[in-house]
C-alpha cells in the first residue's frame, strides 16, 4: 500500500510540474550586408494561455546572438525565436517582427540543452511572409 502512495504522489507531481526541456539557439543578423548589432532577440515557449520567455539578448557588433533557456512541462515546448528590428524601415512606426519556429529535434530532455539550431545569417532587409510589426516588445 505504502509502494502505491508514493507511486501515486510522483506521477501526480510530474504530471501538476512537468518534464524539463531545454533549448538553445544561435545565428547572425544582417541588414544591407552590414551585421546589424544591438537587434533585440528573444526567445518563447509558445503556449495556449500565455508565452514562457525563454531568453532575451541584443546582437553584438557583429551582428551575432546565442539564446538558451528551457521550460517544464508535460508535453513538448514548442520554442519561437522572435527578431525585432528596423532594417530598411524609414520612419514606419513600430518594430519588424519576425518569428522563427524551433523544430523539435533540438529540443533536449534536460535542463541543458545538448544541441543547438542554427539559424545561420539570415538578412533582415526586404520583405519577410508571416513578418508582422510589434510596438510594445520591450516590455
Amino acid at each position: 500500500m505504502k509502494f502505491l502512495l508514493v507511486l501515486f504522489a510522483t506521477v501526480s507531481c510530474t504530471f501538476a510540474i512537468g518534464f524539463k526541456q531545454s533549448v538553445a539557439v544561435k545565428g547572425k543578423l544582417i541588414c544591407n550586408d552590414d551585421p546589424a548589432k544591438d537587434v533585440r532577440v528573444k526567445m518563447y515557449d509558445k503556449d495556449v494561455l500565455m508565452d514562457t520567455k525563454l531568453d532575451d539578448k541584443s546582437t553584438d557588433g557583429n551582428g551575432e546572438f546565442y539564446l538558451t533557456g528551457g521550460d517544464s512541462e508535460i508535453s513538448s515546448i514548442d520554442p519561437r525565436v522572435n527578431i525585432y528590428h528596423d532594417c530598411d524601415d524609414g520612419w514606419t512606426p513600430c518594430q519588424r517582427r519576425l518569428t522563427i519556429g524551433v523544430p523539435d529535434k533540438y529540443i533536449t530532455n534536460s535542463d541543458k540543452p545538448t544541441k543547438v539550431f542554427d539559424l545561420g545569417t539570415i538578412q533582415l532587409a526586404g520583405k519577410w511572409v508571416g513578418e508582422t510589426r510589434d510596438c510594445i516588445h520591450r516590455h
